[in-house]
């Protein structure tokens, strides 16, 4: 048996992703794959996704070791993607978790296994688009109470004359205009230094600061 071991850490663990080396209580070697990334990262895309791929397709590994099948990819249907593409390649993928193999013995396909994985990726996409037909009523009722903003609600982009005839802005260009330095100018007029470097960067555009 040529085994390799994948585990998939989050982005926020203490470890790093590497590859080590080990062998099993009972003698067998195999490589041990931890791949550091984020939840939302699809298996091919992984630093060390791409090389389990890569490994099964060259035939250096024939079984796939993983604590539990939701380490195979983002969601159900990458999970599925996933695995179609190992067992495409002859890999036996052992999830302990589920405690599932996806070939039999005598190397054909589990079927039971991937009716499994299936049925999760149907599952997942129900509710997706579940989540896609309350987004739709919610815009529709957006609209109707007049609510709505095209830009996702997002806040409209001010412009230059609105911005700066906010009272405290106003006050903040009138300092500057007296050759305040722009930290005076933010204690006086009680705003944050980034707010005052715009206002100063806009005058300037506007030839209302020279």
């Amino acid at each position: 048996m040529k085994a390799a071991k994948y585990i998939k850490i989050d982005s926020s663990d203490t470890e790093s992703s590497r590859q080590t080396i080990k062998h099993s209580s009972d003698g067998i070697r195999y490589l041990e794959v931890l791949d550091k990334c984020n939840n939302t990262i699809t298996f091919e895309k992984r630093k060390y996704g791409k090389n389990i791929i890569k490994m099964a397709s060259s035939g250096e590994i024939d079984t796939l070791l993983v604590n539990s099948i939701t380490h195979l990819g983002r969601n159900g249907p990458d999970i599925l993607k996933t695995m179609k593409t190992l067992i495409s390649h002859n890999i036996n993928i052992k999830a302990e978790k589920e405690n599932i193999e996806t070939l039999n013995s005598d190397g054909s396909e589990n079927s039971s296994v991937i009716m499994l994985v299936k049925m999760i990726s149907s599952i997942y996409e129900h509710e997706q688009n579940i989540k896609l037909e309350k987004q739709k009523q919610g815009i529709a009722l957006a609209k109707q109470k007049g609510t709505y903003k095209s830009n996702g609600g997002n806040k409209p982009k001010l412009s230059y004359n609105d911005f700066i005839s906010k009272e405290k802005n106003a006050y903040c260009l009138n300092e500057l205009k007296k050759g305040e330095s722009i930290r005076k100018a933010a204690k006086k007029s009680n705003i944050s230094l980034g707010t005052v470097v715009k206002i100063k960067k806009l005058a300037e555009l506007n030839g209302d600061l020279n």
